[in-house]
């Protein structure tokens, strides 16, 4: 993938958006690195970089960043491996994005199952980028909170992000974990399909099936084999979770 050319116009010296990023960006792409380096510099952000696997496991975990852009095709390390490494070994919840050119459901869950929070295909718009890293660390720093929700079987800990099912610990990543937060706060009521994106995503409309794909992970993650799954779809709707 040729990045002679910028994929949108960078803003002008001096713009600044409402906050400062500290950001690491895996990718063994140089050109690409540097592109998208240099245009998130220019919103005066501050940028680190790793070319490979191994070197960029090793900055996300001796190192403070907000955010992390994660290159799944590396070498010495693929990106579903790292991340996945990441969130075992880290007591860190950074955001993390993924690139990538591969764009099948089972390609999305893979990622999301090894504990990436969004997804963005290549080729891609820095300007959306910027604000996709931007709406991560803005809801990663805006939900930590110190409460605990039941409700059937399930046990949400908001402050140390802990699941439990009959006492059975489930992981789930940071989007399905606040799908899973929005539908117990709403309980019995049913969650919009509309709703549940503004609540994950603000004003920005992510790819039309980034939702399903999340609750299908989700589900995937919390369901019995052969028993009924605890989020129900309301056609036409939305999803509620259903009770005990």
């Amino acid at each position: 993938m040729s990045f002679e050319q910028p994929l949108v116009k960078k803003p002008k010296q001096g713009t600044r958006y409402f906050q400062q990023l500290r950001i690491l960006i895996i990718e063994d792409n140089e050109d690409l690195a540097a592109n998208i380096g240099d245009y998130l510099e220019d919103s005066g952000h501050i940028v680190d970089y790793a070319v490979n696997g191994v070197a960029g496991l090793h900055l996300a975990l001796t190192q403070l960043f907000d955010v992390i852009i994660l290159d799944i095709m590396l070498p010495g390390m693929d990106g579903i491996t790292l991340c996945r490494r990441f969130r075992e070994d880290a007591e860190k919840s950074n955001p993390i994005l993924m690139l990538t050119a591969k764009d099948t459901i089972d390609d999305k869950l893979n990622g999301f199952n090894a504990g990436a929070d969004d997804y963005l295909l290549k080729p891609f718009a820095l300007k959306e980028l910027e604000a996709r890293l931007l709406a991560l660390v803005r809801r990663s720093t805006q939900y930590k909170e110190s409460k605990i929700l039941e409700f059937g079987h399930i046990r949400m800990d908001m402050g140390h992000r802990q699941i439990d099912i009959d006492g059975n610990q489930i992981k789930l990543n940071r989007t399905c974990f606040r799908i899973l937060e929005k539908l117990i706060r709403s309980a019995p009521q049913v969650v919009t399909r509309e709703d549940l994106e503004h609540y994950l995503w603000g004003d920005w409309k992510p790819a039309s099936d980034s939702l399903r794909t999340h609750i299908h992970a989700l589900r995937k993650a919390l369901d019995i084999p052969g028993k009924q799954s605890i989020i129900e779809t309301i056609v036409g709707i939305g999803f509620r979770i259903r009770g005990e």
